[in-house]
């Protein structure tokens, strides 16, 4: 099994801000570009004054254009540090830890890891999930964040499903009703899929809807009924909350579904993990 990059690896690999331009051109636009204007291939070289690429007829290229890195002050190999942090470790890492590993200011860690969670989340993407012979999807709501009040429920409500043995899917919705939690439903699982819920009111009519059904009854003790159960949202629920108040100690709404893309990227690649830094420094788009 292929190992993850260690901490040697990486600066040996990225040891200056010129490594990680050089490696952000050549994964965004190849070894050897062809020149939009004048069309001559693998004639570009680095200018000297500034974070770009020239041809020998005058046209640039900007590798950071398009991507976090734009307009940011932070050299180049902090943030490629920040997001190899981000993927080598199971519980995520907070703007405190990157604020003391990079020596900026807490404000500035702060924008680094939003703006790699969102990254993550992108990349990452929502595809639909479960389907006709394909297996089992389990959905479950979960009640996030927030602080108690007599008389006020003010968590986040959000839908999780997991399909057994793949990818996970998260989406932050504004409320628990049925019809609520049945249209994000339809967004993020494939018609005719076998759906595993508990018994909760907003999953009651899924059969009616288009799916095939099966309820575990938890208010009852049940947790496994054959083929139907949810454990395995369950333990992304549990995992999430857990690394969340350990590293987090709390989310704010506004920005919930950035951690949980984080940790939807993160599960969804729990077998590859090695794969987790490439994926993440290949993915920006070309413009």
């Amino acid at each position: 099994m292929a190992k993850a990059m260690n901490i040697q690896d990486f600066f040996k690999q990225f040891p200056d801000d010129d490594a990680c331009l050089e490696h952000l051109f050549h994964t965004r636009y190849g070894e050897s570009p062809a020149c939009e204007r004048c069309g001559v291939i693998g004639e570009f070289k680095r200018l000297s004054n500034m974070p770009a690429y020239t041809c020998n007829c005058g046209h640039h290229i900007h590798p950071m254009v398009g991507t976090p890195f734009e307009r940011s002050r932070t050299p180049l190999q902090k943030w490629y540090y920040a997001m190899f942090l981000f993927t080598t470790t199971r519980n995520g890492v907070s703007a405190k830890e990157i604020q003391r590993q990079l020596g900026v200011t807490y404000k500035c860690a702060w924008r680094i890891a939003h703006k790699i969670r969102e990254y993550m989340g992108w990349v990452d993407g929502d595809g639909p999930l479960g389907g006709p012979g394909r297996k089992p999807v389990e959905a479950d709501k979960a009640f996030i964040g927030g602080k108690d009040k007599r008389g006020e429920d003010d968590k986040a409500v959000v839908l999780g499903v997991v399909e057994r043995g793949g990818e996970a899917v998260t989406r932050v919705i504004p409320n628990r009703r049925q019809i609520t939690v049945e249209n994000a439903l339809f967004e993020i699982v494939n018609p005719g899929a076998m759906v595993a819920t508990d018994e909760a009111r907003a999953f009651s009519n899924l059969t009616e809807i288009g799916f095939h059904h099966g309820v575990v009854n938890h208010s009852r003790k049940e947790y496994v009924r054959g083929n139907i159960h949810t454990n395995n949202i369950e333990a992304f629920w549990l995992w999430f909350k857990k690394t969340v108040e350990g590293t987090h100690v709390w989310v704010s709404k506004k920005h919930l579904q950035n951690y949980l893309g984080e940790y939807e990227f993160r599960f969804n690649l729990r077998k590859q993990g090695h794969l987790m830094f490439p994926i993440l420094l290949q993915s920006f788009p070309r413009r």
